[in-house]
């Protein structure tokens, strides 16, 4: 028996009944997303009667009970909550001509640059009549107010605010095309030695969307759930790639779950957002969805694994432990329900750490995958984490794994590695995690962190700022003034303008080992100067006052060597504050440096 039909609708009909809610959408479908280009696109497409590709509807009533949504731009409250049919593909083409169309309303899109914008979207009619080929410069997109403004807003370049300036300038709005009428009178009225012109614009393009018929391809609601979940995938291969948090969102919401809402809220069905939970955490604002999936699916697995051995299965019999995408797809739904709030308070936990490790803000974070397993061992040791034995373990696989830039890429193996070998650490102090071992840090790469993005050029500014750095000017240490939101930076401690001027190449100049966090007001007074001269020049500030002994404690917090500074001794300040670095790099990874092995 087949389980789909294939037909045709009648473009009209079909954008009537989105609009009236007879066709919705499952709830799990991502937001609408497409920006203006594609929308101008696909009304120039229709207008000349090319393909646009198929659309995919699922009869309702059957066994897959989906949570529902109208089509964006249509309130939840003026339409049914119990839809004939869903969307499963076409919900980008169906949203755009609906909201183009169908709707009096601007169409909430986006530039090309990901701008959020409104448009009302009219075809001028002598451009459009002038050839098929010109149909794309006839059609005009304008602002809510119905206008194109120039000159930073100040001046209005078209202005299509009233009826009768549409008529008079023949601009026709698209979303008169299912029923001009009222569109047509007013031409009567502002414009009638138009009308001819018009109606053969109407036979030319307006015929054309009222005449389109749409392929439509119609799952049974016979059709079982995995078939369903299974063809939602196959169909949104194309386009927006679906992440795995969307997929698996189709998958749960077959069995009646609703993930989005889980994740993001709903205040329709009055659910608090898990996301935001997290966000209320600084530095975990950025704990993507996928995230906290591999961290469930972690746990997960683990257990699978330990069963499986349990059972006595050896070899290529016994499931791994993993945090890949396919594994996460295979997530079950009630481990997930049974890991979400354990794994929830995990990501907490790793922030409590990441605190007493001296991270504040996430931009400081050198990788955030690295807080994926971590959430999912704070799941299972809950306060454990704070022992002596079992922090000073983690902060050194931390700090190993982010300045051994060994987590950087794909890197859901070592992910999966870390979680059993971390807990096997815990509990056996010969066990010590690849990470660890693998971890290694030349002296040379101090020379070459420039990017401030880079894993390990975050890792030592943090260590720079765990020791108490102080600023040069304000009576405030970094860390301190940061949380104040003042002005600060990461500038050279020996000024590019300077270090230009003694003719130091500029791969020696901006790397890391010149460089140190400071407030924009020191680094005004720095200037291009020699540090003899803008020391001088801070200390005896009328604000400021410093000894130079004052001085030289704020430098040494900085790990700079006074005297290499004071003497304006560029290669010889650079050998001495890259040995102070490597003993903070030494001291958390606990091995040195030089070899990378253990001590």
């Amino acid at each position: 028996m087949t389980t789909f039909d294939s037909t045709k609708s009648a473009l009209p009909e079909l954008l009537e009944d989105i609009r009236q809610g007879k066709i919705q959408l499952p709830d799990f479908q991502r937001g609408w997303v497409w920006d203006d280009d594609h929308v101008r696109s696909l009304l120039v497409s229709m207008a000349r009667s090319f393909p646009v590709g198929a659309v995919m509807l699922m009869e309702t009533g059957g066994e897959v009970r989906f949570q529902v949504r109208p089509v964006e731009g249509i309130a939840p409250e003026k339409v049914t909550d119990n839809p004939e049919r869903l969307i499963l593909d076409g919900q980008q083409r169906l949203t755009s001509l609906v909201q183009a169309i169908a709707l009096p309303t601007p169409v909430a899109t986006r530039t090309a640059k990901g701008k959020n914008i409104q448009r009302h979207y009219y075809f001028h009619i002598p451009t459009a009549l002038e050839a098929n080929d010109r149909l794309e410069e006839a059609i005009v997109g304008v602002d809510e107010n119905r206008q194109i403004r120039g000159n930073f807003g100040r001046d209005i370049e078209l202005d299509l605010s009233t009826r009768q300036l549409e008529c008079e300038q023949l601009y026709f709005p698209c979303d008169e095309i299912p029923n001009s009428d009222e569109w047509e009178e007013a031409l009567q009225e502002y414009n009638q030695d138009a009308f001819s012109t018009y109606m053969q614009f109407r036979k030319q393009v307006i015929s054309a969307f009222r005449q389109y018929q749409l392929p439509i391809i119609e799952l049974k609601k016979e059709t079982s759930k995995e078939a369903v979940c299974l063809v939602f995938e196959k169909v949104n291969t194309g386009g927006v790639q679906l992440s795995v948090f969307e997929l698996i969102t189709a998958s749960y919401a077959a069995d009646g779950y609703n993930l989005r809402d889980d994740w993001y809220g709903s205040d329709i069905r009055n659910v608090q957002s898990r996301k935001q939970r997290l966000e209320a955490e600084s530095l975990l604002d950025g704990v993507e969805s996928t995230d906290f999936l591999q961290a469930i699916t972690l746990l997960y697995t683990r257990e699978r694994k330990r069963d499986d051995v349990a059972a006595g299965k050896q070899g290529k019999q016994v499931r791994p432990v993993s945090a890949k995408r396919a594994a996460v797809l295979e997530l079950p739904l009630e481990d997930y329900q049974r890991w979400a709030d354990l794994v929830e308070q995990g990501f907490k936990e790793v922030a409590r750490f990441l605190r007493k490790e001296c991270f504040y803000a996430q931009r400081e974070l050198p990788y955030g995958t690295q807080l994926v397993p971590m959430a999912a061992i704070m799941a299972l040791v809950g306060n454990r984490w704070r022992e002596p034995v079992i922090y000073n373990k983690l902060a050194r696989w931390y700090w190993c794994g982010a300045l051994g830039e060994l987590y950087g890429g794909a890197g859901e193996t070592r992910v999966a590695n870390d979680l059993e070998e971390l807990l096997a650490w815990f509990e056996d102090d010969d066990a010590v995690p690849r990470t660890v071992t693998d971890a290694a840090f030349q002296p040379e790469r101090l020379d070459s962190l420039k990017n401030r993005l880079s894993s390990a050029y975050k890792s030592v500014n943090v260590l720079i700022l765990r020791q108490g750095a102080q600023d040069f000017f304000w009576e405030a240490g970094i860390q301190e003034l940061d949380a104040e939101e003042m002005a600060l930076d990461i500038h050279h401690i020996f000024p590019k303008v300077w270090c230009d001027a003694q003719g130091i190449p500029a791969r020696e100049c901006d790397s890391i080992l010149n460089k140190t966090p400071i407030s924009y007001k020191a680094n005004r007074k720095i200037g291009g100067h020699a540090p003899s001269v803008y020391l001088d020049k801070i200390q005896n500030h009328a604000s400021v006052q410093l000894s130079d002994e004052a001085m030289n404690q704020i430098l040494e917090g900085h790990c700079i060597p006074p005297d290499r500074l004071r003497a304006d001794d560029f290669y010889g300040f650079v050998e001495e504050r890259r040995t102070r670095l490597l003993a903070l790099i030494e001291k958390v990874m606990g091995k040195r440096v030089l070899a990378g092995a253990e001590e």
